[in-house]
């Protein structure tokens, strides 16, 4: 398993803000790319005063940051970029407060960067189906966040979010921010992302007994009872990776809001698809960017 970069080959790969563009101009267009104006193959001249590059028939400009991240910031790139690379090097996740310090930006900055990294992270992962005919499921739901309320035994915890959890044993995880544990929300969450015939293992929950009927093997642990394994059947590898999400969110983070939860999730869900390529995190995220959107001029 390659190890990712360090510190100093991450800074000898970036070094300043020109080779970041250049990247960016490579991975997404490459010298040859037909402009999307005068529609003919070009060479491309870089624009100095701006993050663009020209169309050498045309005069087109083509600009590599558009529908990216770093889209409309003024954000130096090589902080995106290391921005980027801490978030892959870390179990628990970046808090802006520590982007703050080691890029030397404002909060209000660091977060704004944070959030789009993590949103980022979501459209690389994507929605990939899971499961399917001989392959197994884990399948499980959590509460996140909140505030603590009351005092003694009478205390509970009001306003947390409900996140779902599907994993494929040996495969990927997906994550969905649901509005509540009930039946009529959870199954049809389930039957969009995994593939029918799939055998199914959940706990005791109720609203998971109409799983049969929709094309899934089904078998349940029952927590109530301390029954946590059953031959097969158990929920250990779902349970396995609610732990570094709350312990991101608890830890890293302290609150975040429902709204966002999905994102935080999302970011985790990233990680853990890729646990046995951990290099190849980096480059996914500097080189996966949504379709070409061109400005005119």
């Amino acid at each position: 398993m390659t190890k990712p970069l360090t510190i100093a080959q991450f800074f000898a790969k970036f070094p300043n803000d020109e080779v970041c563009l250049t990247h960016l101009f490579e991975v997404r267009f490459g010298q040859g790319f037909t402009c999307p104006s005068c529609e003919r193959p070009s060479n491309w001249y870089r624009i100095k005063a701006e993050r663009a590059y020209s169309c050498q028939w045309c005069g087109h400009h083509l600009h590599p940051t558009v529908g990216t991240p770093f889209e409309n910031t003024r954000t130096p790139l090589q902080s995106w970029f290391y921005a980027i690379y801490l978030f892959t090097t870390t179990r628990n996740g970046v808090a802006a407060k520590e982007l703050e310090r080691q890029l030397g930006v404002t909060y209000k900055t660091a977060w704004r960067m944070a959030d789009r990294i993590r949103a980022h992270m979501a459209d690389v992962d994507g929605d990939k189906l899971i499961g399917g005919e001989g392959k197994e499921v884990e399948i499980d739901e959590t509460l996140i966040g909140g505030a603590t309320t009351g005092g003694g035994r009478g205390n509970y915890r009001v306003n947390k979010t409900v996140v779902l959890g599907m994993v494929e044993r040996g495969g990927d995880v997906v994550t969905k921010v649901v509005a509540n544990n009930r039946k009529s929300t959870l199954l049809p969450s389930i039957k969009a992302n995994v593939l029918p015939e799939t055998q199914i293992h959940t706990d005791q929950n109720h609203s998971y007994k109409g799983l049969p009927k929709m094309g899934f093997g089904h078998e349940a642990v029952n927590h109530n009872q301390n029954e946590w394994a059953r031959g097969n059947c158990h929920v250990q590898t779902i349970e396995g990776f609610w732990a570094p999400l709350k312990r991101s969110i608890n830890g890293t983070h302290i609150h975040v809001s429902g709204k966002h939860l999905w994102k935080y999730a999302k970011e985790a869900e990233f990680r853990f698809n890729r646990r046995d390529r951990p290099s190849s995190m980096l480059p996914e995220l500097l080189s996966s960017f949504q379709p070409l959107t061109t400005k005119s001029h």
